[in-house]
């Protein structure tokens, strides 16, 4: 399978055949203005046809700020796609530091020197500069209050709640409970309270942990974004074809969402 490689744009696509199509200045969804793109389908469009889903695969991690922000860029795109309610959306694991321990001990600057090897008032200004662009899309982040973590048992329970309908409400808990509220997203007793909190059964979720039933679920995830060639989150794959790489506009969300809905209707 042929890799995705981001680009100036942070935005890549690829076809069903994995033949790569990279953007990499300006460009409407209508006509690549640059360097590579697709032939438009021709036919028209048959207007009794019964919508197919659209299918959006997410790879993000918890711990991971631009996700959280690319999650609500990506909803308000979605808001502005009129076939938004035949959209499916699937959140896929990723460990952007694996090697984080259960319990870190420092601050969120300490951990971003030590993992950087950069000083902490350029750290500093770091947070700062995420916090500012979290602002702009309506989130608060208390980066004096995060505690960082290890994800991994936090993936598996997003598997869980992906079998029991509940993933979408249990990533939005996650990611509140992460950067807002200062709250653990690394321990089985408080990822089981946080999945209570959107209705998941507490004591189902401690069995799942203690079992690590869906541990081979975390590792497919994760060795399928090593074959897509995913070296950072967010990354979303729209309906196998389509890549778009980082937290990019509402805009680029809601014309990838109409180009693939078009392609669907002149392919009947």
């Amino acid at each position: 399978m042929a890799g995705l490689s981001a680009v100036r744009r942070k935005t890549t696509l690829f076809s069903q055949n994995h033949t790569l199509h990279v953007a990499t200045c300006g460009f409407d969804w209508n006509r690549w203005v640059c360097g590579g793109g697709w032939n438009e389908p021709a036919g028209s469009v048959v207007e009794s046809r019964v919508p197919t889903p659209i299918k959006v695969d997410i790879w993000s991690d918890i711990a991971c700020p631009w996700c959280y922000i690319g999650k609500r860029k990506f909803e308000a795109g979605l808001a502005e796609f009129e076939g938004r309610d035949d959209v499916e959306v699937t959140y896929h694991s990723y460990e952007l530091s694996p090697d984080t321990p259960e319990d870190f001990a420092g601050s969120s600057v300490d951990f971003l020197v030590k993992r950087k090897g950069i000083d902490a008032a350029q750290v500093q200004q770091m947070l700062e500069n995420v916090s500012g662009i979290a602002a702009e899309v309506g989130l608060d982040f208390d980066y004096d209050a995060v505690l960082h973590t290890k994800t991994l048992k936090a993936h598996q329970v997003l598997h869980y709640a992906k079998a029991q309908g509940k993933q979408l409400e249990y990533a939005e808990r996650l990611f509140q409970a992460y950067f807002e509220q200062g709250r653990h997203v690394g321990r089985s007793e408080d990822l089981a309270d946080l999945a209570a909190d959107v209705g998941l059964d507490r004591d189902a979720v401690l069995k799942v942990l203690d079992s690590g039933e869906y541990a081979d679920a975390v590792d497919a995830d994760i060795n399928q974004a090593r074959a897509y060639g995913i070296s950072g989150v967010p990354f979303f794959v729209i309906n196998g074809k389509y890549g778009v790489s980082g937290a990019q506009s509402a805009e680029t969300f809601t014309g990838v969402l109409d180009k693939v809905r078009a392609e669907e209707s002149t392919n009947v």
